[in-house]
């Protein structure tokens, strides 16, 4: 054994590393469990008795000398890393940072906002989880509407009342419920449904809905403001169709279409081929929504509207899948840095 240390305390004394996976390397090799060092105090039992004074002394010189020599080696490491960086090339350009980007729907939102808030819109928000009242019975859905399924809308299942909110229609009613009229507001935010996701649809999306509630409105008023808002958010050529239709808390009711920016007219997957993109449904406030609300049908109407953020965001920047938006794939959001509005 004497010799084998001699050996070793030859090899330690001529190391020097030249790297820190070197140094590494050397410590794993005589300090680590199955290493030289405890290899050589595990037979340490085996030398005889006479011999076991001298032995030990040497074993623990040379398990201080492995030591002393990797704290030489990494403090000559560390000041070598340190020269190298004092004799870098002050005058190259700095490493490029990509600045962070709004998502697509973001920018969509704050300019939906934007519009409205210049046409007298105030921004109201409200809870997304929602009881039953606010987000069916006080719309005028009746208990056996299809949207109450289980298909249709996530229910808490510890309380079969709560729900995560289908439609900001609810905050609506908490406004119609704490404010009186003249109300003008738009409730943009988050809603859920049960849908299967495809290039058109996803159980989690976007909305702006829009209420005006005052004496005398009327369907041109809401007709008129649509128009508007078309034309600002697509511009002067934009054209709309109105199409009859149904919601329990709006009558008469109607689908608003956009001539689809996407395929110019033509047709595409987007708009099912008929050049035509259904952004929101609108109508006048149906009466009994109103009585729920306590708000008397005879003295005030109203009309509302609700649209999808991402279903505005696809046809602006001419994205022919949903999906995306979810995805986090920066090769698609960066192409939005320059919408920073």
């Amino acid at each position: 054994m004497k010799e084998k240390i001699e050996e070793y305390v030859r090899q330690v004394e001529a190391f020097n590393a030249q790297t820190l996976e070197d140094l590494e390397g050397f410590r794993i090799r005589f300090l680590s469990k199955k290493g030289i060092i405890p290899e050589l105090f595990a037979h340490f039992k085996e030398v005889p008795t006479d011999q076991k004074k001298e032995t030990g002394q040497s074993l623990n010189a040379l398990k201080q000398s492995v030591q002393h020599r990797i704290a030489e080696n990494r403090e000559a490491l560390s000041t070598a890393g340190e020269g190298e960086k004092e004799q870098s090339d002050l005058s190259l350009p700095a490493d490029w940072h990509y600045q962070g980007t709004r998502h697509p729907v973001s920018i969509v939102k704050n300019q939906i906002n934007s519009i409205f808030k210049r046409m007298g819109f105030q921004i109201a928000e409200g809870p997304e989880m929602e009881d039953d009242f606010h987000n069916f019975s006080a719309l005028n859905f009746p208990p056996e509407h299809p949207a109450r399924d289980m298909q249709d809308t996530f229910f808490v299942s510890k309380d079969p009342d709560m729900a995560l909110r289908t439609h900001t229609s609810s905050v609506q009613v908490r406004i119609m419920e704490t404010r009186k009229p003249p109300i003008r507001i738009i409730a943009p935010g988050r809603v859920f449904r049960n849908e299967a996701i495809s290039a058109r649809a996803h159980c989690i999306f976007h909305q702006v809905e829009g209420l005006y509630v005052d004496k005398n409105v009327s369907f041109a008023q809401m007709k008129q403001t649509l128009v508007q808002f078309v034309k600002e958010m697509f511009g002067p050529q934009a054209k709309i169709r109105l199409r009859p239709s149904y919601f329990p808390f709006t009558e008469p009711s109607a689908e608003m279409d956009v001539s689809c920016n996407i395929c110019k007219g033509k047709g595409c997957n987007v708009c099912k081929y008929t050049g035509f993109l259904e952004i929101m449904g609108c109508g006048m406030v149906d009466p009994n929504v109103l009585k729920a609300c306590d708000i008397d049908p005879d003295t005030y109407t109203g009309f509302a509207f609700g649209m999808g953020v991402e279903r505005i965001a696809m046809l602006k920047y001419q994205v022919n899948d949903l999906r995306l938006y979810f995805e986090n794939d920066l090769r698609f959001l960066q192409q939005f840095h320059s919408s920073m509005d």
